[in-house]
């Protein structure tokens, strides 16, 4: 699904915690990289941490991703950020601009707060994906993904593999991203629509009882009352570490309706190989 050209303009941000300086050689290797496939690479000036883990206040960041959306001349937003404060920018931004001056949005982790924000507000589908994958252990082949399925007509980094927990199918627009950071959006004006959709979990860090936790808030709130299916994408310290019961148990066991579509994949989430999952689009799967 083609959505940038050769010569076209992309911005670099970092809505959510600052890079260390140290990451500016990284930095360079992905411009190079972007410059390589063909793209004209702008960087915001809050990228780096000047105090503590911060790069600049949330007014601050709101403000260089609202240039960017109303930069006609930018096609595409990469976030390359994360961890904990990009829920800080989302009372500074014009939805309604935004609306008006639609792009792609790509960012993962607490970016979700962000990327289903900006679906939820402004009718924008967004890209759950690291950019910084062109640049980690599996460059090579992320470079290829991204070039065929974002430059060219391909799909190959919107399609993964999955296996199914219970059911057989389902079909809706996808709505998620990390389990966490995503729940910073409950009881906010920002938070999606759940009724009919399919949510995407994915998760880096926790241990059992903060999968627990979190999944049964999303219970409490009625998620997943709502929902029409459910995609567990990795989630890292879980299976690194074989914790149990393991997330798909805890899944099943929270959910508690056998009738609940549930499908678990290993190729969507923190890992230098990810693939990428589009909020705000309609997603069918099949078992075959």
């Amino acid at each position: 699904m083609k959505v940038l050209s050769n010569g076209d303009k992309v911005g670099i941000i970092a809505c959510s915690n600052g890079l260390e300086e140290a990451n500016k050689i990284k930095m360079k290797e992905l411009e190079d990289t972007l410059s390589l496939l063909g793209l004209k690479v702008v960087f915001s000036d809050k990228i780096y941490r000047k105090i503590s883990v911060f790069n600049g206040t949330g007014s601050e960041r709101a403000e260089v991703l609202m240039d960017f959306f109303k930069d006609c001349s930018i096609k595409a937003i990469f976030d390359i950020s994360g961890g904990d404060l990009a829920n800080e920018v989302l009372d500074y931004l014009d939805f309604e601009i935004i609306r008006n001056n639609p792009k792609s949005f790509f960012g993962y982790s607490d970016l979700s707060v962000i990327i289903n924000s900006l679906y939820s507000k402004a009718g924008l589908k967004t890209y759950l994906y690291q950019i910084r994958n062109l640049i980690e252990s599996y460059k090579e082949k992320q470079i290829k993904e991204f070039k065929s399925t974002f430059m060219e007509s391909g799909n190959e980094l919107l399609n993964f593999n999955y296996k199914w927990i219970q059911g057989n199918s389902m079909d809706g627009i996808v709505v998620g991203g990390n389990l966490r950071c995503f729940l910073k959006l409950a009881g906010t004006q920002y938070i999606p629509d759940f009724q009919d959709k399919i949510i995407f979990l994915e998760s880096l860090g926790g241990d059992v009882p903060k999968m627990v936790t979190y999944l049964t808030q999303y219970k409490q709130m009625g998620v997943f009352g709502e929902v029409k299916g459910i995609i567990l994408g990795s989630f890292t310290e879980m299976e690194r570490k074989k914790y149990s019961p393991d997330i798909e148990e805890i899944v099943k066991g929270i959910v508690d309706n056998p009738n609940m579509p549930i499908v678990k994949t290993d190729e969507i989430g923190h890992g230098k190989d990810s693939k990428c999952i589009i909020i705000g689009e309609r997603i069918e799967l099949l078992m075959v």
